[in-house]
């Protein structure tokens, strides 16, 4: 069952809590960031996206669905400075960030360049750092925010051929989990989004198995969820979820030996459709 019938008790309270917020999505022209900003704006949210891809923020802005396009870049402190200021001018105050910009290259981890190593942690870790260091004290100053990062299970179930993508969403979770602490009771809430592995260009040409799949559509649904009613911490589906739940309290040789049969194990390295992966590969390395 999709993930969004279990948060259908959460709606009316979605509507009334979305109305009129300012919520910036980084990476929010496709696939997961672009679902959310869908998702919002039916509550009466004004999303602002932001993206490195001039040409699909171009066609955002043109798109049905009402949101304000900026270029971005995640790992540049004055792009990112910028697309926070041009949010606040244009709509108003941020009340929320949901840093989502993230990449996800696959393979063995010794056939990775250096280039591309630099990249996801840029990207997926320092992104959101810098974008949290820029938004933060402007929703201190005003007693009043969420910062909502989307990290992955992946961040607690490590993956072959995820190397270093499972290590920066595990940096994303504990980065999360210490502003939470550190900015306890100044009106300012931290949330970190642990999706499955989710049915966007990020998996192309891999057969990742059926049951751990999400759509970029139950991913939106929980997030707004979470910003009616905020928690530190949500997972994308609620049975991925349970799953990797019980996998880390099983010994480790048998969650491991369910993985396999699952075939996690093999379905980042050896079962890889380059081809149906070469617009993706090809895009990461010439954003």
């Amino acid at each position: 069952m999709s993930e969004k019938h279990h948060l259908v008790p959460f709606r009316a309270l979605a509507s009334r809590s979305h109305h009129g917020k300012v919520v910036a999505i980084t990476g929010g022209v496709r696939g997961i960031g672009r679902a959310i900003a869908n998702e919002l704006s039916r509550f009466g949210s004004y999303v602002a996206v932001g993206d490195i891809d001039r040409d699909a923020v171009a066609r955002a802005g043109t798109e049905p669905t009402p949101v304000v396009a900026h270029h971005l870049d995640v790992t540049d402190a004055l792009s990112f400075g910028a697309f926070l200021d041009k949010v606040e001018s244009t709509i108003g105050p941020i009340d929320v960030l949901i840093n989502n910009a993230g990449i996800m290259p696959v393979g063995r981890f010794t056939e990775e360049s250096d280039e591309i190593t630099r990249r996801i942690l840029g990207i997926n870790v320092y992104g959101v750092m810098l974008g949290t260091k820029l938004a933060l004290p402007r929703m201190l100053s005003r007693g009043q925010g969420h910062i909502v990062n989307i990290a992955s299970l992946a961040g607690e179930n490590p993956t072959p051929g995820l190397g270093t993508y499972c290590a920066s969403k595990q940096a994303v979770l504990g980065f999360t989990e210490a502003m939470r602490l550190e900015h306890r009771d100044s009106g300012v809430r931290f949330s970190a989004v642990l999706p499955t592995f989710t049915r966007t260009e990020l998996i192309a040409g891999t057969r990742a198995p059926l049951g751990l799949l999400a759509d970029p559509e139950d991913v939106a649904a929980a997030v707004a969820a979470l910003i009616a009613r905020p928690r530190r911490r949500v997972t994308v589906t609620r049975a991925a979820g349970v799953l990797a739940t019980f996998n880390k309290l099983t010994p480790r040789p048998l969650g491991e030996f369910i993985a396999r049969r699952l075939g996690v194990h093999t379905t980042f390295l050896d079962r890889v459709d380059r081809d149906a992966r070469r617009g993706y590969d090809d895009r990461l390395r010439n954003p």
